[in-house]
């Protein structure tokens, strides 16, 4: 049975949209006839080839779009105010550089993927856009990326709908680069945001959910090498807060 994919919404502002998840499935088939060894192995490289992540725990490919799915269910009636408590609204102050960053002018197509607000929406695919080669002029992404399954696959969507010389702006947790405030924000992370997930929004799992995905993410420089391998250029980022989250900007040329 095909298994969901990575489920996704998108918004459509001025021309923007947005999203979140699916995964595939891969099926595999274990033979106890002798002299299969080699049949095993393959299968054996094959099935961890399709096992991904899910915080620090390791699932298949297929379930792990309808896990990720099921995190925002649950926190969706909550979302912003879980937002403010845990940033002490300084997410706010993100989102409103990487708006003057992104300085859209009257008629821009901005596709704006995995959450933001606009006029439209579109149900998708970040690794299977439903849009047409060459269409946007920016391409938005915040704090989405992370639970994308395959993070590689979704960059190289984003390079084939944005026109030549358009801009991929993602904002997303990122690693701390001091060691002092990075011992402080472990504390944090692990100690007191899944308290606080439990006692505002009733859900525990799903904020020790965000706080691994954010320890699994790649750091700022990784995740530079991603793009440029996406076929960006210009690459570059900013890390705001001491690193605890990043802007990174590119072009398509």
């Amino acid at each position: 049975m095909a298994a969901p994919r990575n489920l996704a919404l998108w918004n459509y502002c001025g021309r923007r949209w947005s999203r979140a998840m699916r995964g595939c499935q891969q099926l595999g088939l274990r033979s106890s006839w002798p002299g299969a060894s080699l049949s095993a192995r393959l299968l054996s490289q094959e099935k961890r080839a399709t096992e991904t992540h899910f915080g620090f725990e390791t699932v298949s490919e297929e379930e792990k779009g309808g896990k990720v799915y099921q995190v925002f269910e649950s926190v969706a009636k909550k979302y912003d105010v879980m937002n403010d408590m845990m940033s002490l609204g300084i997410h706010r102050l993100w989102k409103d550089l990487l708006l003057w960053k992104m300085r859209p002018l009257p008629g821009t197509q901005l596709l704006d993927v995995a959450g933001g607000t606009g006029l439209a929406w579109v149900l998708g695919d970040a690794e299977e856009l439903p849009f047409d080669d060459d269409k946007f002029d920016i391409y938005t992404i915040a704090f989405g990326i992370r639970n994308v399954t395959h993070i590689d696959q979704a960059l190289q969507e984003a390079h084939r709908v944005l026109k030549p010389g358009g801009r991929f702006l993602c904002l997303e947790f990122s690693q701390v680069n001091n060691p002092l405030i990075s011992r402080l924000y472990d504390l944090y992370s692990f100690q007191v945001i899944p308290v606080l997930g439990e006692v505002i929004a009733g859900d525990w799992k799903s904020y020790q959910y965000l706080v691994e995905s954010i320890r699994r993410f790649p750091s700022q420089e990784e995740f530079k090498e991603m793009i440029e391998d996406a076929g960006f250029h210009k690459v570059t980022y900013e890390s705001l807060t001491s690193g605890i989250v990043a802007i990174h900007s590119a072009f398509k040329l």
